[in-house]
């Protein structure tokens, strides 16, 4: 079963009418079984479809405008079998509005050294045509992913796998709601944004409701609605004493319930894939949504704190985009740090909203007072997330520009328990350490609100920030202060003139 299989990537064979019925017969045979091979791929979580092979202008624009207007098609990938004359592509490629991966291969691995005649060299010319076709994409300036090797390599089934996966992202943002109840954190600039650019440049929508909205979406949830939730908490986690039947806290873990239930329906109803909140903002809440936001994102939706939507935006595409992988992705913030020389490491977390996707064990069902918001304690899931890699990653409005920037981390298990830290928490040592890792992340403007997640690599990220535009920054094992300070510099100016050119 493919995680995204209601999702397609279409596949397009480039030839030309001069070689001929056989050759062209031959052509097509090869590849339907490549794309029956990358369709029945695990790396790929999509279906891959064969179109028929493509040899003028008039089908090839006619293939291009159907995958652009095709609400299951989310990529196209292109390879010549032959050569193709790319002057017939340019119409095509102009005309198409989805992501474009150039597949370059050859259907045989080998070459049959001893057999090989102008007749097998006429028909297996990927190393010809795809650098015509290369040509007129680089030509047209078209933003595209170029993975070469055989198609039956797992690194080249991966690559593709991780496109598709971006892809999925992208359609993902071009269709994406917000809801968001309330406003940002009062003066804090990183949470703030231009909603306007950002359906412009990702499509997505943000909208704004009043918490009023929520709280009478909550008083009215039935009661037994409440019990039924109430039901599930106690059979998914280990609930506090205080939270149980007769404990002096049972009300609160029905109050959290109450709020799940009402924010559920209130998504559903409105079509919603994310939501924001902020606790300067809970009007007729009694707590601060806890295990609402974290349970939510466990099903796959995308939540920010304080009004953050850019990241609530983040957490919902990484969350497609890594549908059917383990590890998990959650809302996170850097909190604070420890330095010892020996093995300094940071300390994600934050008041509540971590997702338990991202733990490896059972977690617990716990109540704890917030000590700000002026509401009563709220109920949380408490747990560390599990070990391995993984990556932070966070979009910002630069102002005259979206960014993401992506820092590789390690997940490692606290030095020693954190009884007296009520929250999910995380803590990773960045790479290549964390006095680089930092400077460089200041150096970009990068927020204090990240995604953090197990289950995907900076590629997917790269991927997407190609297909949508926008600015992507890495911060990996390779990276130093100097070579960062100058990939901003240089990316300032590009973007500058890329401004002026429009």
């Amino acid at each position: 079963m493919k995680a995204l299989g209601e999702f397609e990537i279409w596949f397009l064979t480039g030839s030309q009418d001069l070689y001929g019925e056989d050759t062209l017969r031959q052509v097509a045979e090869n590849s339907e079984v490549i794309v029956a091979g990358l369709d029945e791929s695990d790396a790929i979580p999509v279906r891959v479809v064969w179109k028929p092979v493509v040899k003028n202008p008039e089908a090839i624009l006619s293939a291009c405008i159907e995958a652009s207007a095709s609400g299951k098609c989310v990529g196209v990938i292109v390879w010549m079998h032959t050569f193709s004359p790319a002057r017939m592509w340019i119409a095509g490629l102009q005309a198409l509005t989805k992501p474009l991966l150039h597949l370059h291969t050859q259907f045989n691995r080998d070459l049959p050294w001893t057999e090989i005649d102008m007749d097998f060299m006429n028909l297996n010319q990927a190393a010809h045509g795809d650098r015509e076709f290369a040509h007129i994409e680089a030509r047209l300036g078209l933003s595209r992913k170029t993975v070469a090797g055989h198609w039956q390599e797992q690194r080249v089934q991966d690559r593709i796998g991780i496109w598709s996966r971006a892809a999925c992202g992208l359609y993902e943002a071009k269709h994406l709601k917000l809801a968001r109840f309330g406003d940002n954190m009062r003066n804090v600039a990183v949470t703030e944004g231009d909603k306007v650019s950002a359906q412009m440049q990702f499509g997505v929508s943000v909208n704004g409701f009043g918490v009023g909205d929520l709280s009478d979406a909550v008083r009215a949830v039935a009661d037994a609605k409440v019990d039924d939730l109430v039901q599930v908490y106690e059979a998914s986690y280990n609930v506090a004493p205080s939270l149980r039947v007769g404990g002096s806290d049972r009300e609160s873990l029905r109050e959290a319930a109450r709020i799940e239930v009402a924010l559920r329906e209130f998504m559903t109803a409105g079509g919603f894939g994310a939501i924001t909140d902020t606790f300067e903002n809970l009007d007729g809440l009694k707590q601060l949504p806890g295990i609402a936001a974290q349970r939510l994102m466990a099903d796959g939706y995308g939540f920010g704190a304080e009004g953050d939507w850019k990241t609530a935006v983040m957490v919902r595409l990484v969350k497609v985009m890594a549908k059917g992988l383990p590890g998990g992705t959650s809302f996170m913030e850097d909190y604070t740090y420890h330095l010892d020389p020996a093995g300094p490491k940071v300390l994600g977390a934050h008041m509540l909203e971590v997702c338990p996707s991202i733990s490896d064990k059972q977690v617990s069902c716990e109540i704890h007072p917030l000590s700000i918001g002026g509401k009563s304690d709220p109920v949380r899931l408490v747990f560390d997330a599990g070990p391995g890699p993984a990556i932070v990653t966070a979009l910002m409005d630069m102002g005259d520009r979206f960014r993401i920037v992506v820092n590789e981390i390690d997940l490692v298990a606290p030095d020693k328990p954190m009884a007296k830290l009520p929250v999910g928490r995380a803590v990773w040592q960045p790479r290549p350490n964390l006095a680089t890792a930092t400077e460089t992340w200041l150096m970009s403007g990068g927020s204090h609100h990240t995604v953090l997640s197990r289950a995907v690599g900076a590629e997917v990220i790269a991927d997407f920030a190609e297909m949508a535009g926008v600015e992507f920054l890495l911060i990996d094992a390779d990276t130093t202060v100097a070579s960062f300070k100058k990939e901003l510099r240089w990316n300032e100016a590009y973007y500058h003139l890329a401004r002026g050119l429009r």
